[in-house]
């Protein structure tokens, strides 16, 4: 390895590693994101503006394979960077207040692949955000970041200590919260309306928490056949979303 700068054997417990070129490129172009070292292929790192404050190493593809998970897609570029700022969901939702984009709250997803995929279905349909739990949910990663394809950057995602008090303050906030499960009567085009809508999802196979069914205004299901007993949480979440940004 050709190097600027030192080369830890691996990144610090809280600091995540990302891997990939959307998740390194989007950390890169965050104004909101530290990043701390990048390394990278010559090819890879090939006309990129990186400032002179980050760290460079210029590294052959099997020096980066050993920098990340194994058969982890790094596409030529790893980085250290630093988690963002938490975001107070107050916040979020005064950023929200006059638009009817739709809000995401997870109940106990743990899958960082599931919430990255979430995170990029967020963007695309540009809901104002997500919330997940302190403990429960996964930390930044590179599994998160690469599974987000850079969305991680764009997406403001919220982490509270008690799910039900979110909820509540997501009704004072005048969203219709809607939680999706297979046992609902009725599916989540019947229910939605035309109010702001907070959509509420739990993790696959044990679903919402009781309390957590308990601090929605509405259950819904989608209309899926009995092939399946149900979808995967990221793909119900894409699903969802769509309904929202398609209704009438």
């Amino acid at each position: 390895m050709a190097k600027r700068g030192h080369r830890p054997s691996k990144a610090p417990p809280s600091r995540p590693r990302f891997y990939g070129r959307h998740a390194v490129l989007a950390a890169l172009n965050n104004p909101e994101r530290n990043v701390r070292h990048i390394w990278g292929t010559h090819e890879a790192l090939a006309g990129l503006d990186i400032p002179n404050s980050i760290q460079v190493t210029f590294a052959n593809a099997a020096d980066l394979g050993r920098l990340v998970p194994s058969d982890a897609p790094h596409q030529g570029l790893v980085a250290d960077v630093d988690p963002l700022e938490d975001i107070w969901l107050g916040d979020l939702l005064a950023q929200g207040e006059g638009d009817d984009r739709p809000l995401i709250v997870l109940d106990q997803v743990t899958d960082p692949h599931n919430v990255g995929a979430i995170l990029r279905s967020a963007a695309a349909f540009d809901a104002l955000g997500i919330v997940t739990q302190d403990r429960h949910a996964p930390p930044e990663s590179g599994t998160v970041a690469r599974s987000a394809a850079g969305t991680l950057e764009a997406v403001p995602w919220v982490r509270v200590v008690n799910l039900a008090r979110a909820l509540e303050e997501i009704e004072r906030a005048g969203f219709w919260r809607i939680g999706l499960t297979g046992h609902a009567d009725q599916t989540l085009g019947e229910v939605m309306g035309k109010a702001r809508i907070c959509l509420v999802l739990g993790a696959e196979g044990e679903g919402m928490r009781q309390n957590t069914e308990a601090h929605c205004d509405q259950l819904a299901k989608l209309p899926i056949s009995d092939k399946v007993e149900s979808l995967n949480v990221s793909n119900a979440a894409a699903i969802a979303l769509y309904a929202v940004a398609a209704r009438g």
